[in-house]
């Protein structure tokens, strides 16, 4: 579930070319998720480490994450 959750959040980023010749990529709805590389595959691979990075972090410190293509992981709880 965490593979699938990670492709389908890296199909929605957005990239461009900066003045300095570097691309830039970040995820739309995930603050602070972004990456800038020399190239489009490192920053792609940069965003994708970062992504992961922040879901760790916000998977043990209880956040709320944003629900991607049908994908919650973090369920509610059963009252």
């Amino acid at each position: 579930m965490l593979t699938s959750y990670i492709h389908a959040a890296m199909r929605l980023a957005k990239y461009e070319i900066l003045e300095d010749k570097t691309y830039y990529g970040e995820l739309p709805g995930f603050k602070g998720v972004w990456a800038n590389a020399d190239s489009l595959d490192a920053c792609r691979e940069e965003l994708q480490s970062v992504l992961e990075d922040w879901l760790v972090l916000g998977l043990r410190m209880g956040h709320e994450l944003p629900v991607v293509a049908g994908i919650d992981l973090v369920p509610e709880k059963a009252g």
